[in-house]
């Protein structure tokens, strides 16, 4: 990627501090990152709207008000499933080419609450579901910037925004922030409401948030759950934290394995408590458990979509459903009841641990852009209801990033930032 500079590249809590001082304006940190858009957007391809007229106009608007929180003219990417009541929201289908929604989502008007910038709508899978779109990694053109939050996680990583918002039913936010290089946070379930964005998995669909530094996560959580958080808060304490492989290490590729095994060891020097998890025997079904989640409530969740509009649905997507389809109500409601099984045992799990290590993906973002990679390793937290994090750690001979998994207790997520904040810290030497 390109080493050029401009505010585009600071982070959200530079950028805040030199708004505060009066020694950078809305505008200007706007403008960077459309040059930066029309620079990189014919190869990245991580938008599907973006009308540089209307994304100044907000800019210029911000910086004849008084600053309304410390998101106050920061540029966001909203994943084009999301609702929005000035731009297109497509959901990655022909479908709903040029469909203009009457009212943005919830997430979407807290933010324009706050005085942030809607820069623009970013390019998802097939109702987050189906076919990749045309984002690239923005480290490696030639690999997926995984899905099916691409483009957003592609345009922060790419310095075109300093902040997206992602969803994740699977692993939607933190596989491509783990892809493309980035801190990618999937809340607490619900915690962010989910009011205007598309309902494809009722019960596992998250609102997430993607950017640069953990501290500008951190903040804008703080924003869209109207809790407090200040930029440098953090107490700076050591975290206890669990080893925990699953029951799908063997799916983790050597790069991740390196990976894992060199944090561990850095974090014991740095001071951290690190011991090695096993998690009760009930959580190895936790793979299948979501699958037949997911597939009950994706197939009926696009009902409307396959009843009126099947021909322009891809095959890709229509062959999955095909497949997924005869999941039963019996089977999703025992389904269902195994997570809950699973959810009533994490107490126990994080009895003596403040976060869990675990893999953010199998390895590297593979090669190739028909596909978006394995959500394997981020599957049952989803379905699980906790926070996660992933942490860019290093990179592999292709500069191809890898990340690290941080998972957290039910409803702990600024505890969870507080750890990935202090790991990310220590970690640093070895990016």
């Amino acid at each position: 990627m390109s080493s050029d500079k401009g505010s585009n590249r600071y982070s959200v809590a530079e950028a805040v501090a030199l708004m505060s001082a009066g020694k950078l304006t809305s505008r200007r940190l706007a403008e960077d990152c459309l040059e930066r858009i029309d620079q990189r957007e014919s190869e990245v391809g991580a938008w599907t709207y973006i009308n540089p007229q209307q994304v100044l106009a907000q800019a210029r608007a911000c910086d004849r008000e008084p600053r309304r929180s410390l998101l106050h003219g920061i540029p966001v990417g909203v994943k084009d499933i999301i609702d929005t009541s000035d731009m297109p929201t497509e959901y990655g289908s022909p479908i709903y080419a040029g469909y203009q929604p009457r009212s943005d989502a919830a997430c979407i008007s807290i933010l324009r609450n706050a005085g942030a910038i809607i820069m623009g709508k970013t390019v998802l899978t097939e109702f987050a579901q189906g076919i990749p779109g045309k984002t690239r990694n923005p480290h490696n053109l030639k690999h997926t910037p995984g899905g099916s939050s691409s483009g957003s996680a592609a345009a922060v990583a790419d310095f075109m925004t300093p902040l997206a918002l992602s969803t994740q039913g699977a692993g939607s936010t933190l596989r491509p922030a783990a892809y493309c290089g980035i801190v990618g946070f999937k809340p607490t379930f619900n915690v962010i409401n989910r009011a205007g964005v598309k309902p494809v998995n009722e019960s596992l669909d998250t609102l997430g948030i993607m950017g640069r530094t953990i501290a500008d996560v951190r903040l804008t959580y703080s924003v869209l759950t109207d809790s407090v958080a200040t930029l440098n808060s953090f107490d700076g304490n050591a975290p206890k934290i669990g080893f925990c492989r699953t029951s799908q290490w063997a799916h983790a590729q050597p790069a991740t394995i390196g990976a894992m095994e060199n944090a561990v060891s850095a974090l014991r020097r740095a001071g951290a408590s690190v011991k090695e998890v096993v998690l009760p025997s009930q959580f190895d079904a936790m793979q299948s458990v979501c699958a037949r989640i997911y597939n009950y409530e994706s197939c009926r969740g696009l009902s409307h979509e396959f009843r009126y509009f099947r021909n322009k649905l891809s095959r890709t997507l229509l062959e999955k459903f095909e497949k997924t389809s005869p999941t039963t109500l019996i089977e999703y409601v025992t389904a269902q009841q195994q997570a809950a099984v699973c959810r009533q045992l994490l107490p126990q799990v994080f009895s003596e641990h403040d976060v869990l290590l675990t893999p953010s993906a199998p390895g590297e973002a593979p090669y190739g852009l028909n596909k978006t990679g394995d959500s394997i390793f981020n599957r049952m937290w989803t379905a699980l209801y906790v926070p996660a994090v992933t942490i860019p750690v290093s990179s592999d001979p292709l500069n191809l990033p890898i990340g690290l998994q941080l998972v957290g207790p039910f409803g702990a997520d600024y505890r969870l930032l507080e750890c990935a904040h202090w790991i990310q810290h220590k970690l640093s030497s070895i990016i």
